[in-house]
């Protein structure tokens, strides 16, 4: 996927990430364990208390659990600690339509994401977030970092986080309309180690960013990338939103052995092996990003489109070479509201985005409701030949189905009709591939 494309390891890189980021894990851990065992051992739960009834210590702090998860609250808005978490697990079949290949799924269910989150705010002005993700053994820490929010309109956030970039990349995963993202996140660079400076207003966003690797594999190891993105609403209500963004980001690669490798699978966690992959690109000196991001939301109704150029330049005078991916999606919710637009997050660079479909409390299962339904589809298509590099074409439609039964589940199912032509196995040879993929997904 995106923030597996570049992987470039160096050890005193890596022991300075771990180690930083280590600190920061010991120190939210103990922090958040200090707060909140004085205040369970300080308060007792009331027998019958209402689902979501704050529970008073004996200094004045309340302990809240409910769909957000455990949250603490001290008095005067002196610090907030929430932990929260997710699991998502993905189960299906494929069948590709040629003879001669091997089963494109290793196996037919695996966990997604099993992490834990948590988010303390100290006052109003600082924000520290640490996710960790036990299902991934490479890249397990995603968010690790702090922000300052001292100046109106402005937030200064340190560590590591997504780059700004992609609008569908920027999108949780906890909301994104699809299993998977598009074929064109390949492009996007996802999360790494950096600083990163947001501005809004009502209707406009400005994120400008400096970053280097990613935390789980090296802070250094990955050369230097600048990345910007810029957003403007300039229909922006109740009912109706349109979205206009663009983004670049630039990175210049170090010289040395490891290469750089740009692939995707199609659009479902369980394929053994992507159909499309650059292979490796030993001599890659530069990597440059373009993207364009437009989005219409009215009523119930959010289409969204995104295209992505990227352009490798190489060491010794060798020819670039660029490589182009896109989509078109649209989602309707069939008896709920419409996604909202979210202008500014909390901490990071997730600015501009549509946010989950809320599960009003008559429509709850377990109010005796029938949950909300949100029909979708998607055609999304990347291209990664040129000249020399023969990494394969690709373009698959999808359509999906999306159940939210309660404010914490949903249960997605998609079906993916795929086609490389020409591929990366085999010499080329066309691909054709049906594929069935589910999710259930607890989030809170």
């Amino acid at each position: 996927m995106a923030d597996r494309s570049i992987l470039r390891l160096g050890p005193r890189a890596a022991l300075l990430g771990s180690t930083l980021l280590g600190s920061t894990l010991l120190g939210s851990t103990l922090l958040g364990s200090t707060l909140l065992g004085s205040t369970l051992l300080g308060c007792a739960a009331p027998a019958g208390a209402a689902e979501g009834s704050p529970l008073a210590g004996p200094y004045g702090e309340t302990l809240t659990v409910d769909d957000k998860g455990i949250t603490l609250r001290f008095p005067d808005d002196a610090a907030k600690l929430r932990i929260g978490g997710k699991l998502q697990l993905d189960f299906g079949a494929a069948g590709i339509r040629q003879t001669g290949f091997p089963e494109p799924f290793s196996d037919n269910v695996g966990v997604r994401r099993s992490w834990i989150e948590s988010y303390l705010t100290l006052g109003k002005t600082i924000e520290l977030a640490f996710q960790y993700d036990f299902a991934d053994p490479m890249r397990p820490i995603n968010d690790a970092a702090i922000a300052w929010k001292g100046i109106p309109g402005m937030i200064l956030t340190v560590g590591n986080m997504k780059e700004p970039f992609s609008l569908d990349q920027l999108t949780s995963d906890n909301n994104t309309v699809f299993t998977e993202r598009s074929l064109a996140d390949a492009f996007a660079p996802a999360r790494n180690f950096g600083f990163a400076i947001g501005r809004s207003g009502q209707d406009w966003t400005v994120v400008t960013s400096v970053f280097g690797g990613n935390a789980n594999t090296g802070i250094r190891s990955e050369g230097v990338a600048s990345t910007t993105r810029a957003t403007f609403a300039p229909i922006h209500t109740d009912d109706a939103v349109l979205h206009l963004g663009i983004a670049g980001s630039f990175r210049s690669l170090p010289r040395d052995e490891s290469p750089l490798a740009l692939s995707s699978r199609s659009e479902a966690f369980l394929f053994a092996r992507p159909f499309v992959n650059t292979g490796d690109i030993r001599d890659a000196a530069s990597v440059g990003r373009l993207g364009l991001e437009a989005a219409y939301r009215t009523g119930r109704l959010l289409i969204q489109a995104e295209y992505i150029r990227t352009e490798v330049s190489r060491f010794d005078g060798a020819r670039s070479v660029s490589f182009q991916g896109g989509y078109v999606e649209a989602s309707y919710v069939l008896n709920g509201q419409g996604r909202a637009y979210a202008v500014t997050p909390n901490y990071g660079t997730t600015y501009a985005i549509f946010e989950a479909v809320k599960v009003g409390e008559e429509a709850r299962v377990s109010r005796g409701g029938i949950g909300v339904f949100e029909l979708a589809a998607r055609v999304s298509a990347i291209d990664l030949d040129d000249g020399a590099i023969r990494g394969g074409i690709e373009r698959d439609v999808s359509v999906g189905v999306n159940w939210y039964p309660d404010r914490n589940v949903r249960i997605m199912a998609d079906y993916v009709r795929s086609r490389a032509a020409p591929s990366a196995l085999q010499g080329g040879r066309a691909i054709d591939t049906d594929v069935f993929i589910g999710r259930f997904q607890v989030a809170w």
